[in-house]
């Protein structure tokens, strides 16, 4: 019990994972492994991994069929978030947005700062709310993965994190 309120109970949430890359194959996607590991070990739910070309039409439909799905509560993009000629993944994905999540990608350049320096101001790193589904959109090295759910997404899809979180928003999908 934390002060007079008993502690909520943990709420296991289905999340999908989506690696963007043109050349990673199930076998060396390390970081669409590490999330659902991640995941997994929080007590979440694994909806479905996907590896996706980086191409923003294919993307965006993937992505897409994802919010509309009534089970699917967060969505963990991995990749596509530079700035290179295939980093399309913040093009495809923006437009299906409801609301943006800014303070995802502020954190995250600030966590990573630490670690690489100035190099974050290459992170695209972003968040967004659709269809009261979370989509959390994250560079595609495993560190940079690691860094997002252990410093922030894990705790914003715990419902027993304290004093808010999105878990409470993503349950009211199809609502």
């Amino acid at each position: 019990m934390a002060g007079n309120k008993p502690m909520q109970e943990f709420i296991t949430l289905a999340i999908a994972v989506v690696t963007v890359s043109d050349t990673r194959l199930e076998e060396n996607d390390t970081s669409g492994q590490f999330l659902r590991a991640a995941l997994l070990e929080a007590g979440h739910r694994l909806h479905s991994k996907h590896i996706c070309r980086d191409d923003v039409y294919q993307l965006r439909a993937l992505v897409a069929n994802l919010i509309a799905e009534p089970a699917v509560h967060a969505i963990v993009v991995t990749g596509g978030t530079g700035f290179t000629k295939r980093d399309n993944t913040v093009v495809a994905l923006t437009p299906l947005f409801d609301s943006s999540i800014d303070g995802f990608g502020e954190l995250f350049r600030q966590l990573s700062y630490a670690e690489i320096g100035t190099s974050t101001i290459q992170s695209r790193a972003f968040a967004g709310l659709s269809n009261n589904t979370a989509v959390f959109c994250m560079p595609g090295s495993t560190n940079a993965c690691k860094t997002a759910w252990n410093g922030i997404i894990a705790s914003q899809l715990d419902s027993r994190h304290r004093p808010c979180n999105f878990v409470d928003r993503l349950l009211q999908k199809g609502s």
